[in-house]
């Protein structure tokens, strides 16, 4: 899969551009503020319908106007894609695939893969449990439009199990919303439990090339027990027995998908709470490639990687191993400037310079 054209009118601070992309590694380089993030935040909008740094759409907007567009061309197995996005500063954004809009935004979904890495994706490793949820739903939700109305109806049943926690409502009220929950948490569950094992083989040989073989990692769900869909409904609806009292105590529900962890080892130790800085930087990343692998073996092609300013927090050794590393697939890098040793690393690849908003291809 490969982004060819991206066409931003009145996104953060680009009035009006379009960028031409090669098939392979595309540098965009300047100094801060310039708008190399934004850049790369409107491919991810244009992959998932929402930004990577705000909730709010309205922010996207340049300022001073009232709507923003994004436009993305993408090169799939099965040919040739559009997506556009117009926002909109009194309604609601309006989502179009190949002219067509659609309604619901699921169906954006696997339109354009990307995977997204920047300094803040050490959180995946050193933050909440969260963090690591989002980042297996992000994933799954790319790889199937089912897996996302799932978790869209399951996140919509529990808000309103827990609005009736937080009323007293009778015992009838709450068991007639149970049944939905268990069911809609079980394949949520099978569902991630199967992703981690997937994405552990890959993690694996993307951690021992990244840390030159001084480390391996290991993956593990925590938290909903069961394997099959039946035991992990049996295993959940007996929590909610269990937990019922506590639950109605604090309004809220205390077991299922929404508390259950992702637990990253590195030769056996914890890495979310002993690893170094260094270590869980680099766990993530694996992470990260190992999606990329992942998303290989089971669509056929490799997505898009972004990298948001990378390389400045990695030390020389992994920066050079993680350049070779990104030379077989589309990625997209943002940096205030690359070392030589890294570009000879990267090999060929496309620099563009950005200033103020307006993109320049750099002549070699």
């Amino acid at each position: 899969m490969n982004i060819t054209r991206l066409e931003l009118n009145y996104f953060r601070n680009y009035l009006s551009q379009k960028v031409e992309f090669c098939p392979g590694v595309n540098v965009f380089s300047g100094d801060n503020a310039q708008g190399k993030t934004n850049l790369l935040e409107a491919v991810y909008f244009s992959s998932l319908g929402k930004s990577m740094r705000t909730p709010r759409d309205k922010e996207l907007i340049a300022w001073n106007h009232a709507r923003g567009r994004i436009k993305a061309e993408v090169n799939k197995r099965i040919g040739t894609k559009t997506v556009e996005i117009v926002l909109d500063d009194s309604a609601n954004k309006r989502v179009a695939i190949n002219g067509m809009p659609i309604t619901r935004i699921g169906e954006l979904m696997g339109v354009i893969t990307t995977v997204l890495f920047s300094p803040d994706e050490i959180a995946i490793i050193k933050d909440t449990p969260q963090k690591r949820r989002r980042f297996i739903d992000i994933a799954l939700c790319q790889l199937s439009k089912s897996y996302f109305y799932c978790l869209s109806d399951y996140n919509k049943i529990l808000a309103q199990r827990n609005k009736l926690l937080k009323k007293n409502a009778p015992l009838s009220a709450i068991e007639a919303w149970d049944l939905q929950l268990i069911k809609k948490c079980a394949l949520i569950v099978r569902n991630r439990r199967e992703f981690v094992r997937r994405l552990e083989k890959f993690a694996i040989g993307n951690h021992s090339f990244l840390s030159d073989g001084k480390e391996t990692i290991s993956l593990f769900y925590e938290g909903s027990e069961g394997e099959s869909v039946d035991e992990i409904e049996k295993n959940f609806a007996d929590k909610l027995l269990e937990n019922r009292e506590i639950d109605y105590r604090h309004g809220y529900t205390h077991a299922g998908a929404q508390t259950d962890d992702l637990a990253v080892m590195l030769d056996g130790m914890d890495v979310r709470k002993f690893g170094s800085q260094g270590q869980q930087r680099c766990a993530a990343l694996s992470l990260k490639l190992a999606e990329m692998d992942l998303y290989r073996e089971e669509q056929g092609e490799y997505p898009v990687l972004l990298l948001d300013d990378v390389f400045s927090e990695l030390d020389k050794t992994r920066s050079k191993r993680l350049a070779k590393a990104i030379s077989g697939y589309q990625t997209i890098i943002t940096c205030t400037h690359l070392s030589e040793e890294i570009e000879e690393s990267l090999g060929q690849y496309k620099e563009f310079s950005v200033s103020g908003g307006i993109v320049t291809e750099k002549q070699k």
